[in-house]
């Protein structure tokens, strides 16, 4: 730990934000996670989930590949990302498709209710417009990024 480097980032779980001091090794591997005593949040304090940060990351039972069940199957098979992102943009497209709504009773309407979008909590501001900006290009009426849950 003596020659680690401490990185600041922020706890993943609520939209708290607790700072958080990331411990690097020189090989770029984790060595540990803790509360960030400058931080005027939580002044160094983790609570538990915020604790369980560097179990959950090292954990060798964590998925680290994209694994996809196809319907009525029993086995998951590994994937490719570039897989999982053109099959979600398929059937994003194919929801949308189904679902738009150009208008009703002569009024203009653009919108979909067949998908929402739930960001997180502890996204920044500028992840929250993005997804919000691309919700709204799509013609997403329900979206909701944590805040209040």
């Amino acid at each position: 730990m003596k020659d680690a480097k401490a990185v600041t980032s922020v706890c993943p779980h609520c939209a708290v934000g607790c700072s958080t001091l990331a411990f690097v090794g020189g090989d770029g591997t984790l060595l540990s996670v803790e509360g960030n005593p400058a931080s005027p949040i939580n002044a160094g304090h983790l609570c538990p989930k915020g604790s369980a940060i560097f179990g959950m990351t090292v954990n060798t039972g964590r998925w680290s590949t994209v694994k996809h069940r196809a319907p009525f199957s029993d086995r998951w098979e590994e994937r490719s990302l570039s897989w999982a992102m053109d099959r979600i943009a398929a059937l994003v497209k194919k929801s949308r498709d189904e679902t738009f709504v150009r208008e009703k009773d002569g009024k203009r309407l653009n919108h979909t209710l067949g998908i929402a979008s739930l960001g997180g909590a502890t996204f920044a501001i500028e992840e929250n417009y993005l997804l919000g900006k691309l919700m709204h290009s799509l013609g997403v009426v329900s979206i909701e990024n944590q805040a209040r849950i």
